[in-house]
């Protein structure tokens, strides 16, 4: 692959007054120094992803336009079910298919609906006109046959199903730890092609790689080594290159970020059809997408703020132009999905076909230098990890050998920092966190359980959601919520941004705030915080009037206090322990804080 011929904006004098006008912006927010120069303005404003990827803020063409192999018109909507409960499973279909509605995806086994209750949970389903998709696990072969046997008995032909079954050894090989049964695919694979046509036999499912936390290039590249490895099971069993391609689908995670979503899914057909292209196939090479709403970015915490996430999400897959696109329920992190959260997230489609139009432009991204260029930059980047995989000896190798796992660690670690930072925030959870909150009660999901120890799986909102988790068992076992002693000063104008700023800071972790006087004398302070019984406190206030930090500190210290916070840019204040500014590593400064206050682990 080659890369395409996007270079930095033209210079106009369009482009010159944009960067005189962006450094500006820049130096009254803080982000330039007296020295930049109108020349600066793109660095100062450019970001890297996970995948090492320069996101410039300005794009100017000449852009590559390729053909996207879009699918024309709507996509399909798709709901997923896993309750062990046939009746439940029944009752959820029949809400789903009569309100639009037009695939399924099933998970049975280990610990989801058992395969011999299958045909109690599909009674509702007319199996010629809705197509379902199986995640069986290592009984794909199970699946199918009672599947196959429940649409003889009501008079269904082959011919006449769609859908999948679901085949992903390689999947289950990287979410367990052990092997998977290629042969079960190649099996199925040969009597899709002889006697199934409306059947894909093999799944690329991604999302065991994206919840293990790789980064977007990484879940494209282990796509493709997965993609590969099947055709070559397949065409091993006899199938031709085309019809092995024509047997295969994948599964994508979509999050919030749109445009990296947009670009995932543009980037995945095109990586594809060079596949399809090398084993001469071309025509055969166009990429069947399922995108499911991220199970990473969803929250525990102030749970309606993942119908926001989910509808991005959703929003960015449809103009990315996958076939099938599954909304996750914003309660599905707090156990089974009630009927109001899955008909919301059944409403989200027809909200973006019929009010958003989205299903009316064919590839809306497509001519923009933007999307293009990431797009293409994206393609380059999965195909180096793509050649890196195979050269490890394929799929299963790279697996075994750690060299996934590795990857995905440092992309983990990185994204971890940023979290930790709120350089990636998370509404509700690590920003705008609300203490008094009552969470909905659902009762306990599915255990899917699958042998074996392989990939982790990691959210993103975790390790916040644990610091509130430990300030809600405190409150549960004294009856208090654990609480700073807030130390404002200046003018009330002046220090109100600061005030907001720790107060939320502290709030992510569990933490409330009561505040003092802060224009008394600093022995007065002192006596107050020594009355409140609290053994820590955060002097927070505007710069101009930082020369009070260091008295109220050492009144403070002296009057026996564990820590001492100071909201603001890092100094060097006596009695001060430690500083709170954006850009602070907040997690680290709840744990410690936490444990200050007497909270237990």
């Amino acid at each position: 692959m080659t890369a395409a011929p996007v270079g930095p904006p033209v210079d106009s004098p369009l482009v010159s007054q944009w960067r005189r006008a962006a450094l500006g912006a820049l130096r009254k927010g803080g982000r330039a120094s007296p020295d930049d120069t109108p020349d600066d303005v793109e660095t100062r404003l450019s970001h890297t992803t996970y995948d090492g990827l320069t996101i410039a803020p300005l794009y100017a063409g000449p852009a590559a336009v390729r053909p996207s192999g879009v699918r024309p018109g709507a996509w399909e909507v798709c709901q997923w079910h896993a309750d062990p409960d046939p009746a439940v499973v029944a009752a959820a279909i029949a809400a789903d298919l009569g309100d639009d509605v037009t695939a399924l995806w099933l998970t049975v086994g280990g610990g989801a609906l058992g395969l011999d209750r299958l045909g109690e949970a599909a009674d509702p389903i007319p199996l010629d006109r809705v197509a379902v998709t199986f995640d069986a696990g290592d009984q794909p072969m199970v699946a199918a046959a009672i599947w196959l046997d429940l649409a003889r008995r009501r008079g269904v032909p082959g011919t006449a199903l769609r859908g999948g079954f679901g085949a992903d050894p390689l999947a289950e090989h990287a979410r367990t730890g052990e092997p998977g049964d290629s042969g079960a695919l190649a099996a199925l694979a040969r009597r899709c092609e002889v006697e199934l046509p409306g059947m894909r036999a093999a799944m690329v499912d991604t999302t065991v790689h994206h919840d293990a936390g790789a980064s977007d290039a990484d879940e494209l590249a282990a796509s493709l080594a997965t993609g590969v490895a099947y055709l070559r099971m397949m065409t091993d069993a006899g199938l031709g290159a085309a019809a092995a391609l024509d047997r295969i689908e994948f599964r994508y995670a979509a999050t919030a970020d749109q445009f990296a979503t947009i670009a995932k899914l543009r980037a995945a057909r095109r990586l594809w059809a060079r596949v399809a292209e090398a084993c001469g196939a071309a025509g055969h090479g166009r990429q069947r997408q399922h995108a499911v709403t991220s199970a990473a970015m969803m929250t525990v915490r102030d749970p309606w703020t993942n119908i926001l996430r989910t509808t991005v999400a959703a929003f960015a897959a449809a103009t990315a132009g996958a076939d099938v696109i599954t909304v996750r329920p914003y309660d599905s992190c707090l156990g089974r999905p009630d009927e109001t959260a899955r008909r919301l997230a059944r409403n989200t489609h027809p909200l973006l076909r019929e009010e958003a139009h989205l299903a009316r432009v064919a590839d809306p991204g497509a001519g923009s230098w933007y999307v293009e260029s990431r797009t293409e930059a994206l393609a380059l980047r999965a195909w180096e990890r793509f050649v890196e995989i195979e050269r490890a000896g394929g799929m299963a190798a790279a697996v075994d050998s750690g060299l996934l796992a590795g990857w995905y660690d440092e992309t983990w670690a990185a994204r971890s920092a940023n979290i930790a930072r709120r350089a990636d925030p998370i509404t509700g959870v690590s920003e705008f966190p609300d203490l008094g909150e009552r969470l909905p009660v659902r009762p306990a999901a599915a255990a899917v359980t699958r042998a074996g120890g392989g990939l982790p799986v990691r959210r993103h909102a975790t390790v916040f959601e644990e610091l509130r988790d430990r300030s809600d068992a405190h409150v549960r076992q004294t009856g208090a919520r654990p609480t700073v002693f807030l130390v404002p000063n200046g003018s009330p104008a002046a220090r109100a941004a600061r005030v907001a700023f720790v107060t939320n800071l502290f709030a992510a972790g569990g933490i409330a705030v009561t505040e003092a006087d802060g224009s008394a004398d600093p022995e007065t302070i002192a006596k107050v915080f020594v009355d409140s019984g609290l053994p820590v406190a955060c002097l927070c206030g505007p710069d101009a009037d930082r020369d009070a930090v260091g008295p109220i500190a050492a009144a403070l210290a002296s009057a026996g206090a564990t820590r001492v916070w100071c909201a603001g840019p890092p100094g060097d204040h006596p009695g001060v322990h430690g500083y709170l500014y954006t850009g602070c590593d907040v997690v680290a400064a709840l744990t410690v804080t936490l444990t200050d206050l007497g909270v237990a682990q």
